[in-house]
Protein backbone atom coordinates (compact mmCIF):
# COMPACT_ATOMS: atom_id res chain seq x y z
CA UNK A 1 0.00 0.00 0.00
CA UNK A 2 1.29 3.47 -0.51
CA UNK A 3 3.08 5.44 1.97
CA UNK A 4 2.06 8.79 0.61
CA UNK A 5 3.03 12.14 1.46
CA UNK A 6 -0.23 13.49 1.00
CA UNK A 7 -3.84 13.17 2.22
CA UNK A 8 -6.12 10.82 0.74
CA UNK A 9 -9.64 9.20 1.10
CA UNK A 10 -9.31 5.30 1.63
CA UNK A 11 -12.34 2.86 0.48
CA UNK A 12 -12.67 -0.05 2.42
CA UNK A 13 -14.34 -3.39 1.82
CA UNK A 14 -18.36 -2.83 2.45
CA UNK A 15 -20.30 -6.46 2.14
CA UNK A 16 -23.85 -5.62 1.56
CA UNK A 17 -26.85 -7.63 3.51
CA UNK A 18 -29.80 -7.39 3.77
CA UNK A 19 -29.47 -7.80 7.83
CA UNK A 20 -27.23 -4.41 8.02
CA UNK A 21 -23.62 -4.05 6.26
CA UNK A 22 -20.39 -4.79 7.56
CA UNK A 23 -17.05 -3.08 6.98
CA UNK A 24 -13.62 -4.55 7.91
CA UNK A 25 -9.77 -3.79 7.72
CA UNK A 26 -6.83 -5.56 7.95
CA UNK A 27 -3.00 -4.89 7.81
CA UNK A 28 -1.30 -4.99 5.01
CA UNK A 29 -4.72 -5.05 2.59
CA UNK A 30 -6.41 -1.94 4.34
CA UNK A 31 -4.27 0.09 6.00
CA UNK A 32 -0.66 1.85 5.17
CA UNK A 33 0.63 0.70 8.34
CA UNK A 34 0.64 -1.68 11.62
CA UNK A 35 -2.16 0.31 14.02
CA UNK A 36 -0.60 0.92 17.31
CA UNK A 37 -3.66 2.62 18.88
CA UNK A 38 -7.17 3.65 18.33
CA UNK A 39 -9.08 6.53 20.02
CA UNK A 40 -12.57 7.85 19.42
CA UNK A 41 -14.15 11.18 19.32
CA UNK A 42 -18.27 12.05 20.40
CA UNK A 43 -20.35 14.17 21.92
CA UNK A 44 -18.43 16.89 19.86
CA UNK A 45 -20.66 20.33 21.25
CA UNK A 46 -22.05 21.96 18.26
CA UNK A 47 -19.96 24.62 16.93
CA UNK A 48 -16.52 23.07 18.43
CA UNK A 49 -13.72 21.90 16.78
CA UNK A 50 -11.13 18.98 17.49
CA UNK A 51 -7.79 18.77 16.36
CA UNK A 52 -5.70 22.25 15.54
CA UNK A 53 -1.87 20.20 15.56
CA UNK A 54 0.11 18.24 13.51
CA UNK A 55 2.21 14.69 14.13
CA UNK A 56 6.32 14.42 13.97
CA UNK A 57 5.89 10.84 13.06
CA UNK A 58 2.37 9.67 13.65
CA UNK A 59 0.55 8.75 10.75
CA UNK A 60 -3.51 8.33 11.07
CA UNK A 61 -6.88 7.44 9.55
CA UNK A 62 -10.42 8.95 10.81
CA UNK A 63 -13.26 7.29 9.93
CA UNK A 64 -16.89 8.63 10.69
CA UNK A 65 -18.34 5.70 12.28
CA UNK A 66 -21.31 7.40 12.47
CA UNK A 67 -22.77 11.07 11.31
CA UNK A 68 -20.43 13.08 10.07
CA UNK A 69 -18.08 15.42 9.98
CA UNK A 70 -15.32 18.02 8.33
CA UNK A 71 -11.81 17.28 8.40
CA UNK A 72 -9.79 20.36 7.37
CA UNK A 73 -6.03 20.26 6.34
CA UNK A 74 -4.14 23.48 6.35
CA UNK A 75 -1.05 23.42 4.30
CA UNK A 76 1.68 25.79 5.37
CA UNK A 77 0.95 28.20 3.10
CA UNK A 78 -2.19 28.38 4.41
CA UNK A 79 -4.34 26.86 2.38
CA UNK A 80 -6.95 24.79 3.41
CA UNK A 81 -8.55 21.47 1.76
CA UNK A 82 -11.89 19.62 3.29
CA UNK A 83 -12.78 16.34 3.25
CA UNK A 84 -16.17 15.45 4.15
CA UNK A 85 -16.46 12.16 6.01
CA UNK A 86 -20.04 10.69 6.55
CA UNK A 87 -19.95 6.91 5.52
CA UNK A 88 -18.16 3.92 7.62
CA UNK A 89 -16.60 2.21 4.85
CA UNK A 90 -14.26 4.62 3.74
CA UNK A 91 -11.58 7.26 5.64
CA UNK A 92 -9.22 9.75 5.90
CA UNK A 93 -5.76 8.79 5.70
CA UNK A 94 -3.04 11.67 6.90
CA UNK A 95 0.57 11.37 6.91
CA UNK A 96 2.96 12.64 9.35
CA UNK A 97 3.84 16.50 9.27
CA UNK A 98 -0.42 17.49 8.38
CA UNK A 99 -2.06 19.88 9.75
CA UNK A 100 -5.75 19.32 10.68
CA UNK A 101 -8.61 20.23 12.22
CA UNK A 102 -12.31 18.83 12.67
CA UNK A 103 -15.47 20.64 12.37
CA UNK A 104 -19.14 20.55 11.77
CA UNK A 105 -19.75 17.70 13.85
CA UNK A 106 -23.51 16.42 13.19
CA UNK A 107 -25.46 15.31 15.96
CA UNK A 108 -24.01 11.75 17.70
CA UNK A 109 -21.05 11.91 15.40
CA UNK A 110 -18.21 9.33 16.09
CA UNK A 111 -15.07 9.52 14.61
CA UNK A 112 -12.70 6.29 14.53
CA UNK A 113 -8.70 7.33 14.59
CA UNK A 114 -6.26 4.35 14.01
CA UNK A 115 -2.56 5.28 14.40
CA UNK A 116 1.02 3.68 13.83
CA UNK A 117 2.05 5.18 17.17
CA UNK A 118 1.43 4.77 20.64
CA UNK A 119 0.17 8.16 22.32
CA UNK A 120 3.36 10.75 22.69
CA UNK A 121 2.78 13.84 23.65
CA UNK A 122 6.22 14.73 22.04
CA UNK A 123 5.13 13.99 18.81
CA UNK A 124 2.58 17.03 19.14
CA UNK A 125 2.94 20.33 17.18
CA UNK A 126 0.50 22.33 18.14
CA UNK A 127 2.27 25.75 17.16
CA UNK A 128 1.05 26.49 13.26
CA UNK A 129 4.23 28.81 12.82
CA UNK A 130 6.57 25.59 14.06
CA UNK A 131 4.84 23.43 11.78
CA UNK A 132 5.68 25.96 8.21
CA UNK A 133 9.19 25.97 9.53
CA UNK A 134 9.30 22.12 10.02
CA UNK A 135 8.22 22.11 6.76
CA UNK A 136 10.72 24.85 5.08
CA UNK A 137 13.42 23.27 6.89
CA UNK A 138 12.50 19.56 5.07
CA UNK A 139 11.76 21.10 1.98
CA UNK A 140 15.85 22.73 1.33
CA UNK A 141 17.21 19.12 2.47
Amino acid sequence: MDHSTEPAILSFPKINDPRGNLTFLQHPDHLPFKMERAFWTYDVPGGDTRGGHAYHQQREIIIALSGSFDVVVTKPDGTQVRYPLNRSYYGLYLPSLTWRHMENFSTNALGLHLSNMVYSAEDYIRDFNEFKKLHENNNRI
